[in-house]
């Protein structure tokens, strides 16, 4: 049978990116903001109350993510919503959930 995808072996833009993606992500605190996002969009004052850190600290770590296109975002009055804008970064901390939080 013929795998129809292509391999990213073979695409050096989407190992970059891969590799971007999964640098930004190595952080453990950037890497607990995703986890709390999941599928979810979330305001900063709940990301800062359930990852337990400062604003300016989670607003620092934010714009890394954002910068790595790993989250989008929406302004909604005065309240900033982050949210994981790629399915495939969602599959993959479903993943590292299923492999890495016993409790999750």
């Amino acid at each position: 049978m013929e795998i129809e995808e292509e391999n990213i072996l073979y695409n050096d833009a989407e190992i970059h990116r891969a590799a971007r993606c999964l640098k930004a992500m190595s952080h453990p605190l950037r890497l607990k903001i995703l986890c709390v996002l999941g599928s979810n969009s979330i305001s900063v004052q709940d990301i800062v109350e359930q990852v337990g850190t400062s604003q300016s600290n989670i607003s620092q770590h934010l714009a890394i993510l954002r910068e790595k296109d790993i989250l989008g975002y929406k302004k909604e009055a005065n309240r900033v919503y982050y949210f994981i804008d790629d399915e495939r970064m969602l599959k993959l901390i479903r993943m590292m959930r299923e492999v890495f939080c016993t409790n999750c």
